[in-house]
C-alpha cells in the first residue's frame, strides 16, 4: 500500500537545521584546531599564530624578510574567522603600521586570496598558514598595479629608493620596539623571532 510522505513540521525542520548547524560548527572547530596545531608544531619561517580570547579571533606575527625594507620588523596581525570559514576567507588586517602600497592605514590588505571569487581567489582548500605566507610574500613583493595606497604605489613605481627609505623608517619606528610581553625565540634557521606571552601559553597547552 502506498503511503504518501507527509511534509515535515516546522519543529522538525528547526531540529534538522539545528543538527546541521551543530555539525558545521564542529567541523569548523575541528579544522581550526588542526590548522593551529600545524602552525604551532611546524610554523612557516618567520610566522606565528595563536588564538586570542575566542575561537574565531586569532592573532599572528610576521617577521619581515631579509633584504626587504621590513627586515627584522615584527608585524602583528588580527585574524577574524567568519562563521562560514573555510567557505569564506578570513578577515585579516595589520595591527602594526606598515608603509606598503597594498596595505592601508587601517591595516586592510589588498590580496586576491582574501576575497571571494569572481574578484578574488579564495577557496576552501586554502588555510590560515597559506594566507600568512602569502601576506609575508606580498610584503617583500608589493603589487603597485592593485594598490590601496595610490601615493605609495606611485612612489614605489617611480622613486623606488624613496619608498625603501620610508618603509625602513616606518619599520624602525613601529615594528622594532622592544615590548615587555614578548620573549625572543629562535625560529627556523637561526631566525630570531618574538612570540608574545599568549603564543607561548598556547604552545605549552598544545603539548
Amino acid at each position: 500500500m502506498f503511503t504518501p510522505h507527509l511534509p515535515l513540521s516546522c519543529s522538525s525542520l528547526c531540529f534538522v537545521c539545528t543538527l546541521q548547524n551543530k555539525s558545521t560548527t564542529m567541523q569548523r572547530a575541528s579544522r581550526l584546531k588542526k590548522e593551529l596545531q600545524l602552525l604551532t608544531n611546524e610554523p612557516p619561517p618567520g610566522i606565528s599564530c595563536w588564538q586570542d580570547n575566542q575561537m574565531d579571533d586569532l592573532r599572528a606575527q610576521i617577521l619581515g624578510l631579509v633584504d626587504s625594507p621590513y627586515e627584522s620588523g615584527i608585524f602583528s596581525l588580527e585574524i577574524i574567522l567568519p562563521e562560514r570559514y573555510p567557505f569564506e576567507p578570513p578577515k585579516v588586517r595589520f595591527l602594526t603600521p606598515i608603509y606598503h602600497p597594498n596595505i592601508d592605514t587601517a591595516g586592510r590588505i589588498c590580496l586576491d586570496i582574501l576575497k571571494m571569487p569572481p574578484k578574488g581567489a579564495w577557496k576552501p582548500s586554502l588555510s590560515i598558514s597559506t594566507v600568512l605566507t602569502s601576506i609575508q610574500l606580498l610584503m617583500s613583493e608589493p603589487n603597485p598595479d592593485d594598490p590601496l595606497m595610490a601615493d605609495i604605489s606611485a612612489e614605489f613605481k617611480y622613486n623606488k629608493q624613496s619608498f625603501i627609505e620610508n618603509a625602513k623608517q616606518w619599520t624602525l619606528k613601529h615594528a622594532t620596539q622592544t615590548k615587555k610581553d614578548e620573549v625572543c625565540l629562535g625560529l627556523g634557521k637561526n631566525l630570531g623571532f618574538c612570540f608574545p606571552t599568549p603564543a607561548l601559553n598556547n604552545m605549552a597547552n598544545a603539548h
